[in-house]
């Protein structure tokens, strides 16, 4: 099931779907949140003659290797809109790798609001603030070039964002979540190592859980009983086709989460969201933190360990 915005913004208006079509639950949350070195060449030794001659030849010249640039970012005009709960604005390029699972080590939190742009020296489309909703943000980091920074953007699926150096700090990301849809199971790798892996539901047909890399927003407490009294995370996914989805829930976002039961584990159920069991979503809450990369795949090549 998706979550709609957080109720930081709105009021809550919770749907109890029937078969695996999970309430709506106004999130209260969240998505309200390089080093980098110029390298310079010196120029190389001059090579002394092997003896001397009568006429002395002069030695080649050799131009030094010039300092790589850096695309210049263009200013940020006024009114672009700010990225937030509602679906990202357009223009963002593609996630280039988006169901890569090599995991993604560094997260990005901007400190003020920064400009995001569609490629280094591009245009900026955005606005990233430090928060969403009073939740901080941080978004994996997927590219690096010379000046310029790719991270995931967040309400989108597949895309990325480009920042210029400044206004934002790092920090190290250890943990990664892996879903495979078709044998739908969840594994969580920490420091690129398989930790556990549980069953899960996914989205039915037609709501289909998306594809491609996305990561954990932030948590909220769960509105109605049928989340099992466990925290929920929401991700920076969306549904891939909104107008699928019932009309209460649309706007929101999909969402990793636990249910009152475990039969529908192994199905495919819910709106778009992941559904695993409880104690696997306790564990999750209290070692993730938010900005953890979560990819979803039609399968791994090597099987994940099962629980």
């Amino acid at each position: 099931m998706f979550f709609e915005r957080l109720t930081s913004r709105f009021g809550i208006a919770w749907l109890t779907a029937a078969f695996g079509v999970p309430a709506v639950l106004a999130l209260a949350l969240l998505v309200n949140s390089a080093l980098r070195h110029d390298q310079t060449s010196a120029p190389p030794a001059r090579v002394a003659p092997a003896a001397p001659t009568a006429e002395p030849t002069a030695e080649p010249t050799v131009e030094p290797t010039p300092e790589e640039s850096v695309p210049a970012a263009a200013p940020a005009p006024a009114g672009l809109p700010v990225v937030d709960y509602d679906p990202a604005p357009t223009g963002f390029p593609s996630d280039p790798r988006p169901q890569d699972t090599t995991p993604l080590t560094e997260g990005l939190t901007p400190t003020r609001r920064i400009a995001a742009y569609d490629a280094p020296g591009g245009r900026p489309l955005a606005l990233l603030a430090p928060t969403i909703s009073g939740v901080e943000v941080t978004m994996p980091v997927v590219e690096h070039r010379t000046g310029w920074t790719a991270v995931l953007l967040p309400s989108a699926n597949r895309r990325i964002a480009w920042l210029p150096a400044g206004g934002w700090s790092t920090v190290a990301l250890r943990d990664q979540l892996v879903v495979e849809r078709r044998s739908h199971r969840l594994t969580w790798y920490r420091d690129g190592r398989a930790t556990h892996s549980w069953p899960v539901s996914l989205g039915m047909p037609g709501q289909s859980t998306p594809l491609g890399r996305t990561f954990v927003l932030g948590r909220t407490p769960p509105p109605e009983a049928v989340y099992g009294g466990v925290d929920i995370f929401a991700l920076g996914a969306i549904p891939d086709d909104p107008d699928a989805v019932p009309t209460g829930l649309r706007g929101a976002h999909i969402g990793l989460h636990s249910w009152y039961n475990d039969d529908t584990l192994g199905k495919n159920v819910t709106n778009g969201c992941i559904r695993l069991t409880r104690s696997a979503q306790r564990q999750l809450l209290a070692e993730v933190r938010p900005g953890t990369p979560l990819v979803v795949v039609e399968r791994l090549a090597t099987p994940p360990p099962t629980a």
